[in-house]
């Protein structure tokens, strides 16, 4: 950075973690996040968080330089990571025993299993929010189905056991709070007892059969398919049994709960009448062609992309070309294993030259179908779920 600047940088070693000088922000060599696309929207850099195009996420499990980012604090730096000595304590009020395991004893301990599981950022598709809610605003693009590999979660729980009262299981992480005050945690948040216990939930230590990128968790983390991203905590090092719904950093408040009634835009909402974000809602994701796609009149197009349904299975897709008035099936792929987003593609002639826009919306297994446009306004800008909608062009 001072080659770059031209002279040395007076106070280098307080300069923390993940930040640029701020007369670099617009250099080329700091355009682009370590291990990431070059295309990556980079959205904060401390905490960095950046998204990913949407006709970026085309492949059926999305690849690690293109899995969006989400930090709240600081990541720990990758130098420092030792992979022998780097463990994890289990504690809690209803933990039967504490308990501590090194990455290598997990390992060797209990089967390991791999799955595709979806990740979204609970606040993915805020900007798209009026009145504008807090937070980053997000388009589409925090949204990810790679291959993880670890140790069901509910293995180890049970060789720890599980005492009758045990209502949530919190984690903590090893990334940093961004005032640098050790006392503090950046997150702190978790899942119910009967998610943790599920098949899918892992303690993962491999994405797509390498090492997990260093801003997505290296070189362990939780992942609970289906719920908040901010659920599966990054930088795993420890996990406690509450007897409670867990009340640390960003588990308390109005962080990722949205009111429990629907409210009109721009109300004030209380505390006290807000609801843990769970399950995440039916949605979808057009990823090809890319919006603003010109063809000819006569030529086919080509449409896919991706769906998913929080806990449940996507049922449906449909496609429309004239603004929600009529809709068509697209052909839609069963997931490969449960909490996996699935394929959805057709084909589209259009009927004369103009401007289109294609829309797509999903229907859950429970028979619950996206919204044409933004649903429930909330004050944090939570669970959009509305129709992706590309711009197509026939001359």
């Amino acid at each position: 950075m001072s080659l770059a600047l031209g002279t040395s940088i007076v106070f280098a070693n307080n300069l923390p973690a993940g930040l640029v000088p701020v007369a670099l922000e617009d250099h080329p060599a700091f355009q682009n996040l370590p291990g990431k696309h070059s295309e990556m929207i980079i959205l904060n850099d401390r905490p960095i968080n950046a998204e990913t195009p949407p006709h970026l996420l085309d492949d059926d499990v999305t690849p690690g330089d293109l899995f969006f980012v989400r930090n709240n604090g600081l990541p720990p730096n990758r130098k420092e990571i030792n992979l022998k000595t780097w463990s994890i304590s289990f504690d809690g009020e209803s933990a039967k025993q504490k308990k501590t395991y090194t990455l290598d004893e997990l390992k060797s301990k209990f089967k390991t299993y791999t799955y595709q599981l979806t990740l979204e950022c609970g606040g993915n598709g805020r900007k798209e929010f009026n009145p504008p809610a807090k937070g980053n605003q997000w388009g589409l693009g925090a949204v990810a189905c790679a291959e993880w590999t670890g140790v069901r979660l509910k293995d180890v729980l049970q060789d720890i056991g599980l005492k009758s009262d045990a209502v949530y299981i919190a984690y903590y992480g090893k990334d940093m709070h961004l005032s640098g005050d050790p006392k503090k945690d950046p997150i702190s948040r978790g899942v119910p007892i009967p998610k943790a216990m599920e098949d899918e939930s892992l303690i993962a230590w491999s994405m797509n059969g390498q090492d997990i990128p260093l801003l997505n968790g290296y070189p362990v983390r939780l992942v609970f398919g289906g719920w908040p991203a901010s659920c599966s905590g990054k930088w795993l090092e420890r996990i406690s049994i509450r007897n409670k719904v867990h009340d640390g950093t960003k588990m308390t408040g109005q962080a990722y709960r949205v009111p429990c009634n629907p409210v009109a835009p721009g109300s004030k909402v209380e505390n006290e009448d807000m609801c843990i974000i769970e399950s995440m809602p039916v949605k979808s994701l057009i990823t090809f062609p890319k919006t603003g796609a010109q063809i000819k009149l006569n030529q086919t197009l080509p449409i896919r992309g991706h769906a998913w349904a929080g806990d449940l299975e996507v049922q449906s897709v449909e496609y429309s070309i004239d603004f929600g008035s009529t809709w068509k099936t697209c052909e839609l792929n069963k997931p490969a294993n449960r909490l996996a987003w699935q394929r959805f593609s057709t084909k589209i002639k259009f009927p004369k030259v103009g401007y289109y826009e294609v829309w797509a919306r999903a229907k859950d297994s429970n028979g619950k179908t996206q919204p044409m446009l933004l649903p429930g306004w909330n004050p944090k800008g939570y669970l959009n779920n509305a129709c992706h909608r590309v711009a197509i062009k026939v001359t």
